[in-house]
């Protein structure tokens, strides 16, 4: 067996949890293969792209937080094998185990004592005024936001080819369930559990309290685009990485991509559970 790692170099405590993840798998007689900036982090040789891990690993494990679990999923792209998130971080809200429970993880991977849950994903399409297109995959959310001025937006967005709205606001975010508890919630939008076949659209700081998130089905397809007393540009964002310039006759398409992630999740884990732990619900923080 092959478990491919990613790991933030970034995140303190990354170089022990990775030299203790790879002690526990050759103990184990399972191969780490590390990626190029992982193998790095511990000075060793023999760092591969992370995209080769869908070919040549049986699972991969990313050492991190949620923004670490965000950035392996676009690198990784599109796999059907289980990601399983190793908390170094804060929330979590992605990860599977912590960093102190790494035994555990490898004996429930030794004996497949795992479910795997797949997340949604979305594509969205950049479309620009000359008909040049760019693509990006994504795990959360898109938004389309205000850029250097500090004044309101103006953008249209439509569902299906129907008009949904036209918003004055701060942005707009298009969340996948699993994006429901990242920035999605942070400007007012809803909880949604995983499994449910939604994504979510939600103005961020509209200028109207009527204009609310609406929830709709995942096979719907979402345009926005700058409404024509726009002041442009606006920036796009996909899962925070990318940032691109949308002008006068731009156009975001989103539609649900093809491939989900394969989440793995340990015995007794369950999204309700995060929640719980999480958000501090009927107790602490922890």
């Amino acid at each position: 067996m092959k478990v491919g790692i990613i790991a933030n170099p970034n995140k303190s405590g990354a170089r022990k949890t990775l030299l203790e993840l790879c002690s526990c798998l050759e103990k184990e007689n399972i191969i780490p293969v590390l990626e190029h900036a992982t193998a790095d982090i511990i000075s060793a040789t023999g760092g591969v792209k992370a995209s080769t891990f869908a070919d040549t690993c049986d699972l991969v494990a990313v050492l991190g937080g949620d923004g670490t679990m965000l950035n392996a999923a676009n690198r990784i792209g599109p796999a059907n094998i289980p990601v399983a998130g190793i908390n170094i971080g804060t929330l979590g809200f992605l990860t599977t185990c912590k960093d102190n429970e790494l035994d555990i993880l490898v004996q429930a991977i030794i004996q497949k004592n795992y479910t795997v849950i797949p997340r949604m994903q979305l594509q969205a399409t950049v479309i620009a005024d000359d008909g040049s297109e760019q693509s990006f995959r994504l795990l959360n959310e898109i938004t389309l936001a205000r850029g250097q001025t500090g004044r309101l937006v103006s953008l249209d967005a439509w569902v299906d080819g129907m008009l949904l709205n036209h918003y004055r606001a701060d942005g707009l975010i298009v969340a996948t369930t699993t994006g429901s508890t990242a920035y999605s919630l942070s400007a007012g939008g809803p909880l949604i559990a995983p499994n449910a076949e939604v994504f979510v659209i939600t103005p961020i700081c509209p200028h109207s309290l009527s204009n609310r998130s609406l929830v709709i089905s995942d096979t719907s397809i979402v345009e926005l685009a700058p409404a024509a007393d726009a002041e442009c540009p606006m920036l796009f964002t996909a899962d925070g990485r990318e940032v691109v310039e949308i002008e006068h006759g731009s156009r975001i398409r989103v539609e649900r991509a093809g491939n989900a992630l394969h989440l793995l999740s340990l015995e007794g884990q369950n999204f309700y559970a995060t929640l719980r732990q999480k958000l501090g619900w009927g107790g602490k923080l922890t």
